[in-house]
């Protein structure tokens, strides 16, 4: 006999309304996960000495580079579904964003943000990839009340209803589906706990953890999850026949991979904006 309590049931997009006055699910989390992220990495700032009001400044740069990419990177696969009503290209708070592609967009943005606070660019990622993975652990869970993202049918105990509405043509007649917004979940809040132990490690006199470590090993924890994760889901991106997702997470496990070789085997220092690790004044 199944536990009920196993099986998983969006109660809608809605978190309220009120008048012509709404706030999604979607909206809520992603704004929760930023405000949380913020919080964290000022506080892991501070345990490294470095001003944490940078990483609230860091924190707009991000937002305002991050979200419309993940969002641009999201229609430019998805565009057969955008290109006759234009005007849904915006209504980001209906869902539709790509984590690789805030990923791409903050990328650039921590950048160009590093190189004009003249701060290492490592040392900042260091900082932001374990607010960064617990971001993402968060706005999954708005997947789960938009009924997106889902994988292929299951009869497991811990299986997901999906509305016949959301249901791809080719599984109409199934109920219940993979829950991989909670295998993803679950996965990043464990990698989570990697980057803390490896960050906490840092700061022991004589730690063998180098200045972009954390970073690196991000690329790496995350990727390996969303490449066994995407490959239960049904609505993927594709480039051609492959899935867009698992043709980027194995690139960012291989750069991963050779950065840690590059630090670590090779005795050499990552390739940065500044010369050498700085702190910015307090002031």
């Amino acid at each position: 006999m199944q536990l009920l309590a196993w099986q998983f049931a969006s109660p809608g997009p809605m978190l309220f309304e009120w008048g012509g006055f709404a706030v999604r699910w979607y909206g809520f989390l992603i704004a929760s996960a930023v405000l949380i992220g913020v919080t964290l990495s000022q506080y892991l700032a501070k345990r490294k000495q470095v001003n944490p009001e940078l990483l609230a400044d860091l924190a707009i740069w991000l937002v305002v580079a991050a979200i419309p990419a993940a969002r641009l990177y999201y229609v430019i696969f998805q565009w057969s579904q955008y290109q006759d009503n234009l005007g849904d290209v915006f209504a980001i708070w209906k869902g539709g964003i790509a984590i690789h592609g805030a990923i791409l967009g903050g990328t650039i943005a921590a950048i160009i943000f590093a190189k004009l606070q003249k701060i290492s660019i490592w040392q900042l990622a260091d900082l932001v990839a374990p607010s960064l993975i617990l971001g993402q652990a968060i706005g999954r869970w708005g997947n789960f009340f938009n009924s997106e993202a889902f994988g292929r049918p299951t009869d497991l105990p811990w299986k997901l209803y999906i509305p016949p509405a959301n249901r791809p043509l080719d599984y109409i007649s199934f109920e219940y589906f993979h829950p991989t917004f909670l295998y993803e979940s679950i996965w990043n809040l464990l990698v989570l706990s990697l980057l803390l132990f490896l960050f906490f490690r840092s700061l022991k006199p004589n730690s063998p953890i180098k200045t972009g470590t954390i970073a690196l090993v991000y690329l790496i924890a995350y990727s390996i999850g969303r490449f066994l994760v995407e490959g239960l889901r049904t609505d993927s991106l594709m480039a051609g026949q492959l899935r867009t997702a698992q043709i980027v997470s194995l690139i960012l496990i291989t750069v991963g991979t050779l950065g840690l070789v590059w630090q670590y085997k090779l005795q050499r220092k990552l390739p940065d904006v500044v010369s050498q690790i700085q702190q910015p004044n307090n002031g």
